[in-house]
């Protein structure tokens, strides 16, 4: 196995560790340590370095294997490396980002599965086998995502991403990146070597090294930020070290996306005199929607730009709009009331009403001479009156019937007439209210025709 060397400068940092080839002896070791330098190897007790995956001027990436995973994972190790010209408080601010990108690491990577988890933070002392003296080294573990960055694949592809292609990246990266923003964070290094895609062509946004916890007061537009930004990305306002926001990750992220519209270098299209980019002379075929929303996400005031990832993404998904209002329908034709009854409960009713009239009057007449005849049609009323609301049908016809006509059976309401002759009496007048009914029903329904 060969394992690499984290000492900046180290003359000969690659070592080959032949007895870690055997698996018990890669995890029982204790240390390993650079036969040149004298630097350990086995960083945190865990981590074996295997290539150097970039530099820069605050520390460098390593591809790494995790000798206690049953697979023997791989992973990147981020060493703190500050380039040796600093001022001691260039040095101190430049620790405490490094401080920071762990924090930040551990509480977003674990939140969202985009963004690299973080495993570990650690220093390492050691001395200086030169000066004699102790030096101090820190580090931190994260999550290798096995992949290629966009600019990785846009030189190798050497030619311009598709329209469509951007448009995928730029919805996919807002979304990342409102929730970095929503959890108090602004990225400040969007570019295309920080996003990854992985083999599964999922994206992922790296190196949060010069992050900044700065909008949990946006209201505080005195607050200073640190002039560390990529070149042709970042705003205007963070090139002069003055608050940052939600929309210079904005610009940043467009930045992006032209260059990988266009294929160019961001000195080819942006134009710092004017603070203007003239990029859509290399993307003629660009529709002019996405490309509104890409100019006004690099103007250089960035209280002209978008202030959210949820502006840009309703204005790349604008409402549909809404229906135009439903015509007044035309007014239904005037329909006749149909009866309150069939004709055969019409019949029934009728034939009850004769019925139980004839009935009252015999009885009423009887018992009192002079003022039976009203009484006995004041109640026939009543009686007509409930039939209409329905207070008694059906079944309750015949019962009321048979009930008077049993009272009847007392003598001093038969009056003159016998029994028998009442019920004769009580039927024909059932059947002369039945053609009675039947007679007025024609003639109603002929006016209807006629009219």
């Amino acid at each position: 196995m060969e394992v690499i060397c984290t000492r900046p400068h180290c003359p000969r940092p690659r070592n080959q560790c032949l007895d870690l080839d055997d698996s018990n002896r890669l995890t029982s070791i204790e240390q390993k340590y650079c036969i040149t330098c004298g630097m350990p190897l086995i960083l945190g007790g865990r981590y074996l370095p295997e290539r150097l995956l970039g530099q820069g001027g605050f520390g460098a990436a390593f591809l790494a294997v995790d000798r206690y995973s049953p697979k023997k994972a791989k992973c990147v190790i981020k060493q703190f490396q500050p380039s040796g010209n600093l001022s001691p408080q260039a040095l101190e601010k430049a620790k405490n980002l490094f401080f920071q990108e762990a924090h930040v690491l551990e509480d977003l990577g674990r939140e969202h599965p985009q963004i690299p988890d973080l495993y570990a933070f650690f220093p390492l002392k050691v001395k200086n086998q030169l000066t004699g003296e102790e030096e101090q080294f820190f580090y931190l573990a994260q999550e290798y995502i096995d992949g290629k960055n966009l600019e990785e694949i846009l030189q190798q592809q050497q030619k311009p991403f598709q329209e469509s292609e951007v448009k995928n990246i730029l919805k996919e990266l807002l979304l990342i990146l409102k929730f970095i923003h929503e959890n108090g964070s602004i990225h400040r290094d969007i570019k295309p070597s920080n996003i990854m895609r992985s083999q599964n062509s999922r994206l992922y946004l790296l190196d949060f090294g010069a992050v900044k916890q700065a909008t949990n007061n946006p209201s505080n537009t005195q607050e200073k930020s640190t002039t560390i930004y990529s070149a042709g990305f970042a705003p205007p306002e963070q090139q002069l070290g003055n608050q940052v926001s939600a929309a210079t990750d904005l610009y940043a992220l467009a930045a992006t996306c032209v260059i990988l519209l266009t294929n160019r270098d961001p000195d080819e299209l942006y134009d710092p005199q004017k603070q203007i980019w003239n990029w859509q002379n290399y993307a003629p075929n660009i529709s002019a929607d996405l490309a509104q929303v890409f100019n006004k996400m690099l103007l250089a005031n960035p209280w002209d730009r978008f202030q959210s990832c949820e502006e840009v993404l309703t204005a790349l998904n604008p409402p549909p709009p809404s229906p135009p209002p439903s015509p007044i329908p035309p007014a239904s034709p005037v329909m006749r009331k149909t009866s309150r009854f069939s004709l055969g409960e019409t019949f029934a009713n009728a034939a009850f009403t004769g019925f139980e009239g004839t009935l009252l009057v015999i009885a009423l007449n009887s018992l009192v001479p002079s003022a039976g005849i009203v009484i006995a049609f004041m109640i026939l009323g009543g009686l007509v009156l409930a039939l209409f609301k329905k207070v008694i049908e059906g079944k309750d016809l015949p019962i009321l019937a048979a009930i008077t006509l049993a009272f009847l059976l007392i003598p001093q309401l038969q009056g003159t007439l016998s029994f028998p002759e009442i019920a004769i009496i009580a039927v024909m007048a059932a059947i002369g209210a039945i053609t009675i009914t039947a007679f007025f029903g024609l003639i109603y329904r002929i006016i209807l025709r006629l009219f």
